[in-house]
C-alpha cells in the first residue's frame, strides 16, 4: 500500500481481501483477489505500462507477498469479489492426528460422505471478534489418505466460510458433526493447506 499511496498521492487506503485464512494455514495456488480503495487520490490516470511497473516495484519490495494482475477496478468489481465469498467451494488438505490407533479401513467411509451438512457455532478462538451464531455449512466431499496408525490426510471440498479446524476437532462440541464424532475418536489437526 505504501507504493500505491505514493504514486496515487492518496491520503489513506482501505484494504479488502476475498476470504481470510489463519496465520498458520498455507494458501497455495495463485493467491486471492483483493482491492485497495485509495482515499482522496490526487492522481488517477495511469497507462498500463505504469501499472505494470508499479506492480513490479511492489513485488521487488517484499519477499512476503507478490501481486499479480494489478489493475484499476470499479466499485462494482469489489461487490462481485465480496459476493463470491459464501458461494465459493474451497479445497483443503489437512493432516489429522487421532488418539486411538487407526487402520486404513477406519477412515475409508469418509470418502463416501457427500454434501454433509454441519452446524458450527462461532468458534471459541474467534468469539472475541465475531458474533455468537450457528452457521450451517456444507462439506461437499472428502478423500482420506492413510499415513500411519495415528495420522491420516484428509482432502476436503467445502462451502466457503467453513471452519475446517473445528470440523476436525469439534471445538468442544460446538461443530456437529465433526471428524472426531464421525470416527468416534479424539481428532486434532496438525497442518492445513488451502
Amino acid at each position: 500500500s505504501d507504493h500505491l499511496l505514493a504514486v496515487f498521492k492518496a491520503e489513506s487506503f482501505n484494504f479488502s481481501s476475498s476470504g481470510r485464512e489463519d496465520v498458520d494455514v498455507r494458501t497455495l495456488g495463485n493467491g486471492r483477489p483483493f482491492a485497495i480503495e485509495l482515499v482522496n487520490p490526487h492522481r488517477v490516470h495511469f497507462t498500463s505500462q505504469e501499472i505494470k511497473e508499479l506492480q513490479q516495484k511492489i513485488n521487488n519490495s517484499s519477499n512476503k507477498i507478490q501481486v499479480r494482475d494489478l489493475q484499476l477496478v470499479t466499485r462494482e468489481a469489489i461487490g462481485h469479489m465480496k459476493e463470491g465469498e459464501e458461494e465459493k467451494t474451497k479445497s483443503y488438505s489437512a493432516l489429522i492426528w487421532t488418539n486411538n490407533t487407526i487402520q486404513k479401513k477406519d477412515i475409508e467411509f469418509l470418502n463416501d460422505i457427500k454434501e454433509l451438512k454441519i452446524d458450527q457455532k462461532t468458534p471459541l478462538r474467534v468469539l472475541h471478534r465475531r458474533p455468537l451464531a450457528v452457521r450451517t455449512r456444507i462439506i461437499h466431499s472428502m478423500e482420506s489418505h492413510y499415513v500411519d496408525d495415528h495420522h491420516f490426510r484428509l482432502y476436503l471440498k467445502t462451502q466457503a466460510g467453513t471452519y475446517i479446524k473445528e470440523f476436525v476437532h469439534g471445538d468442544f462440541g460446538r461443530t456437529k458433526p465433526n471428524i472426531g464424532s464421525l470416527m468416534n475418536v479424539t481428532a486434532d489437526i496438525l497442518e492445513l493447506d488451502v
